[in-house]
């Protein structure tokens, strides 16, 4: 993901630098520091081989002594793949094909960074990349264990052969991508590769424009556009939908879509919503690996909904309306610049730091999450933090809405969907933008500008105290950093935001908005499972839920794994002596000690929250220093056990599950839920293992999501819907660190506006009051 200043010269490589290039570092002791250096077996697993440098003596050397090592990569081992090096892993990839056949036949799905061990990472923060944080690495008794160079950076690709109907999985070594700007040639290694049989991969856009296309000129669906009253296929919308799993007619040895049908108006409205005119009836199949309609079906004629003057959201003055002429300028202005500072993927703001990642199915990632805390340096409190899954089930059991159970990240890919933001509209304020890249079907690269958002937000009052003695009053201003990305799924938008508050608190947030999903009705007819909206529609209701991956750290330095979880209830104390008033409550902890306990669910009846613990470090008061998961408002899907989508979206069944960390468990409905036979792969079946969780590396899986009941007022667009849940410090801070934040002055914003004298309310007329 390159900045917008990298975008003038396009993305660099990342590569070696010269190995002329030194870092001189303050080694612990005068003794030889270890330098080590990877290499590889055959099964591609590294090995450790230590061999003695003695520093000579310089000018500049301390009389610790001071080890010379090479400069690393110019890219973290976390930063997201460059132009050139996607371009080199499809190349690589692309040249390991064993025919022209099989070449012309590779389409790319993913095409992401292969994440380094948790160790390569504290390596490259502590002696490699600015700023240097020594103290990360464990030093050793005869000296630092410092490698010469980091290990290569490797790309992991899924490569779908549209000949063989084949998935497989790629790794590719990127040692000498540099060259790609010399000669144009490849020069990536290919790892390993394996085919992983009985799967089909996320769909693709390519996949869903040829999609369409394939339906629209169907003879048999041009009939029955006709019979509906439509003869021009450019009103008509297919949206490719995935078939999900319901029966062995979704096996994934076929790669199957069952489209939904929509069409416009013959109006010229500018920004009209196709989605006011859904087809039903129409029953179509399509075999997405040789692009044919092999079911098709004209089951019931039900009218078109007849044109919604809403359909149109532009501008007022193009709907034959007006806009709000109420709303004054609002401005926000930071003239000395934002407080944050950024280094490539490297963010500081206050006493945070982390680095930024995007992948095309997660879209963002927070990686190295800290904060610092004043003597005590640099806290860890999570090595990685992202939105892994979401699933949209609707609850119209009619045909086609009972196969709407859309696997947005899985089956689509979240980051792929991406919006090129706009400065001014999703964001406001001193704004840094970031740009994705990833490869399309074909394999080539692709880039979405200003894709990730960095602003500072205003948030009201931080806290708050007035003296009543002596009516003074002391008020902090609470300012956040949000780091942003909004994707287009079909019909909807979800706008994805991690805040970051300098009372030490992270919320993760999720903006709903965008078009309803819609049926059409046959006059007269109602659904109880929906809302009718206009003559003819009804928007059906659905649930929308999103799964927070967190891998925590919380007071954990590199290499250890110190954390567990304790859920808090609270309890009210039963009658008795010790509570003759009958007031007594108290908060009881349950400690989970393995990954088959911790399955849990939110409860409000008892304030139910859960802290992740370092076992070994205190606070002043002696306690255990932890982060707590605080809930937001939340549901369970509403659903029969034996409902088809739950089959593959078993993980929806807890709103908590914790698991060890384990490398490769990253989805929790596993990496291929597209068209899966497999019931409760990933996340439900790794907690079979009931690995312990007493002290241990602690994956937390948040499950959170919404019941959507539509209403009136969500047409032609649905307003903003907000869910979320916060990671709040508990014990972590010995006083709070709102305690100081600098008081900002307000007497200058306090200017009275103009009253004027139509606004002021007149009394009533006592004649009038009498009629009354």
């Amino acid at each position: 993901m390159a900045t917008t200043k990298e975008k003038a010269t396009s993305s660099p490589p990342c590569h070696p630098a010269d190995s002329s290039s030194v870092i001189r570092r303050e080694a612990a002791s005068s003794a030889p520091a270890v330098v080590q250096e990877w290499t590889e077996d055959q099964q591609g697993k590294k090995t450790a081989v230590a061999s003695l440098i003695r520093t000579e003596p310089s000018s500049n050397t301390s009389t610790k002594g001071v080890p010379t090592m090479l400069r690393a990569q110019t890219c973290h081992p976390l930063d997201p793949l460059s132009v050139a090096e996607i371009s080199v892993a499809v190349s690589t990839v692309r040249a390991a094909g064993a025919t022209p056949e099989v070449r012309d036949s590779m389409r790319f799905i993913e095409v992401v960074l292969l994440e380094p061990e948790k160790s390569v990472v504290a390596l490259a923060d502590a002696y490699f990349f600015p700023p240097f944080q020594p103290s990360l690495l464990v030093r050793t008794k005869g000296g630092p264990a410092v490698p010469s160079k980091l290990p290569p950076r490797r790309a992991r690709l899924v490569v779908y052969n549209k000949k063989s109907n084949e998935t497989s999985v790629w790794i590719v070594e990127l040692t000498e991508v540099h060259a790609t700007t010399r000669s144009g040639h490849h020069r990536g290694k290919v790892i390993s590769s394996t085919v992983v049989a009985d799967v089909q991969p996320p769909m693709d856009a390519v996949e869903y424009a040829e999609c369409e296309a394939v339906v629209k000129e169907y003879s048999p669906f041009r009939d029955a556009m006709k019979k509906r009253g439509i003869d021009d296929m450019d009103l008509v919308m297919v949206d490719a939908w995935c078939v999900g799993y319901h029966s062995e007619a979704d096996a994934p040895s076929r790669r199957l879509a069952k489209p939904l049908i929509f069409c416009r108006t013959e109006s010229d409205c500018p920004m009209e919503n196709g989605y006011a005119r859904p087809v039903e009836g129409i029953h179509v199949l399509v075999d997405m690996q040789n692009m044919v309609v092999i079911e098709f079906e004209d089951r019931k004629l039900v009218p078109l909904p007849p044109a919604d003057p809403l359909r149109n959201y532009t501008p007022g003055e193009t709907r034959g309306g007006v806009d709000r002429s109420d709303v004054k300028p609002l401005q926000i202005v930071q003239s000395e610049g934002p407080s944050f500072r950024v280094n490539g993927n490297y963010v500081e703001w206050q006493k945070w730091n982390f680095r930024i990642g995007f992948t095309p199915r997660e879209g963002l990632v927070i990686h190295s999450v800290a904060y610092v805390d004043g003597s005590r340096g640099r806290r860890p409190i999570a090595h990685r933090l992202s939105f892994v899954e979401m699933v949209v089930p609707y609850g119209d059991p009619n045909d086609p809405h009972y196969r709407k159970n859309a696997f947005d990240a899985g089956e689509d890919g979240l980051g792929k969907n991406a919006h090129s933001l706009k400065k001014g509209c999703d964001c406001l304020g001193y704004i840094k933008y970031f740009d994705a890249h990833f490869t399309n079907f074909i394999g080539g690269v692709e880039t979405i500008e200003n894709c990730v958002c960095l602003h500072e937000e205003d948030h009201g009052i931080l806290w708050k105290h007035q003296d009543w003695r002596t009516g003074l009053a002391e008020v902090r201003r609470s300012r956040r950093l949000t780091v942003s990305f909004i994707c287009t799924v079909a019909n909807y938008e979800y706008g994805f935001y991690w805040h970051f508050y300098q009372d030490g608190k992270i919320e993760a947030e999720v903006k709903l908005t965008g078009i309803l999903s819609l049926g059409a009705l046959q006059p007269g007819e109602y659904r109880k499972y929906g809302t009718t909206i206009a003559p003819g529609l009804y928007a059906p209701v659905h649930q929308h839920f999103f799964v927070a991956r967190m891998d925590m750290a919380v007071d954990c330095k590199p290499g250890e794994a110190h954390n567990q979880v304790v859920e808090l209830n609270v309890r009210v104390e039963e009658p008795g002596k010790d509570n003759v008033h009958n007031n007594a409550f108290y908060a009881e902890e349950t400690l989970l000690k393995s990954e088959l306990q911790a399955m849990r669910d939110v409860d409000p009846f008892t304030a139910r929250h859960w802290i992740v613990r370092n076992t070994r470090t205190v606070n002043r008061t002696g306690q255990l220093t932890g982060y707590k998961l605080v809930p937001g408002s939340n549901c369970l899907p509403l659903a029969g056990p034996e409902a088809k989508f739950l089959r593959r979206a078993a993980f929806l069944k807890h709103n908590l599950w914790v698991t060890q960390y384990a490398r490769g468990e990253d989805f929790p409905g596993g990496e291929f839920p597209n068209q899966n036979p497999r019931v409760g792969e990933g996340l439900v079946s790794w907690v079979q293992q009931n690995r312990s969780l007493e002290e241990t590396d602690i994956v937390l899986w948040y499950v959170f999501g919404i019941t959507h009941v539509p209403r009136l007022e969500d047409w032609p667009v649905m307003p903003v819907e907000r869910l979320g849940f916060m990671l709040q410090p508990h014990g972590f801070f010995n006083c709070s660190p709102a305690v100081d934040v600098p008081p900002s002055s307000c007497e200058m914003e306090s200017k009275e506006p103009d009253v004027k004298e139509s606004s002021v309310v007149k009394p009533i007329p006592a004649a009038l009051v009498a009629k009354l």
